[in-house]
């Protein structure tokens, strides 16, 4: 999403990140100037909790002029995006460390504990335009042919679906609304960093006070494209309602939305999942969504 390097002195190193007009990645793609400055805002909430403080990076400084923003530097590290490489398992203990995390932020960072809230409007109407809308449009300039041949056409049976469309603008709404709780807004596995000290969360520029459904939605839709064990899928979402309140059927038609926009939309992930294990996770969103 933005321009981000790592600086190294003869003391230390640090990041420097900014956020511009476009995602860096898709200079076509228009996206919000300040979303760093919503980053930094997501930063100082949270950092008033120590389980989480440990977890992310320092916030150093801060050019609200420009959109910069300077951090504490990790350390060389992968983020969690080799698990959708053919094979590759989350361990359980990184897995539930990532859970913990996300239900630590829903519970101490809510309505019931600070008057403060971060919208991020503009960063949810361009997520929402991705998400709920542009995979559907019947020409969205995406050959997903040259992705995998055969996308295309069962992208194409969802485009003239128009059950589908509805209700996948109903849970836009939903999205849209404001919420209760913190939420990171973009909690996948590009947003987990694997470190020998363990796990830390990064990234939280689509933050908001929204729904946790959406949230964990998001992360469940990415443990099953990445092919993660059922049994285990199925422990992390135990281990988020062991302390946090979800509403299980809301939450899946989010994880079938993220499914679809993910497998025939403009942000593609680096699965290596065959063309048949991908329809199959297209079908079962399709039928969870409409049901």
């Amino acid at each position: 999403m933005n321009f981000t390097l790592r600086i190294t002195t003869n003391r230390r190193s640090f990041i420097i990140k900014q956020s511009r007009e476009y995602v860096e990645k898709y200079p076509q793609v228009a996206a919000p100037s300040e979303r760093v400055l919503r980053e930094a805002e997501f930063y100082k909430l949270a950092g008033n909790v120590p389980q989480l403080k440990l977890m992310m990076p320092n916030l150093i400084g801060l050019d609200q002029e420009n959109s910069i923003m300077l951090m504490d530097d990790l350390g060389k590290g992968l983020d969690y995006s080799y698990l959708y490489e053919n094979g590759k398992v989350i361990s359980e203990a990184d897995l539930l460390t990532v859970i913990y995390f996300i239900a630590k932020l829903h519970t101490s960072i809510n309505s019931e504990t600070t008057s403060l809230r971060i919208s991020n409007k503009n960063m949810r109407e361009l997520n929402h335009e991705h998400i709920f809308k542009y995979p559907y449009l019947e020409e969205n300039g995406i050959n997903l042919d040259d992705i995998l041949p055969g996308l295309q056409q069962e992208a194409d049976l969802l485009k003239q679906d128009d059950k589908l469309k509805k209700a996948v603008l109903a849970l836009g709404k939903l999205y849209l609304a404001d919420g209760s709780v913190l939420l990171h807004g973009d909690y996948f596995p590009g947003s987990w960093l694997k470190r020998a000290s363990g796990v830390r969360i990064i990234d939280p520029e689509f933050c908001f006070f929204g729904i946790p459904e959406f949230e964990i939605g998001v992360t469940i839709a990415h443990l099953k494209m990445a092919d993660q064990p059922e049994e285990l899928i199925k422990k992390a979402l135990r281990h988020y309602k062991n302390s946090c309140s979800l509403d299980e059927e809301l939450c899946h038609k989010f994880v079938a939305v993220e499914i679809i926009r993910r497998i025939i939309g403009l942000a593609q992930l680096p699965l290596q999942i065959p063309l048949k294990k991908r329809v199959e996770l297209l079908k079962e969103a399709r039928k969870t969504i409409v049901n």
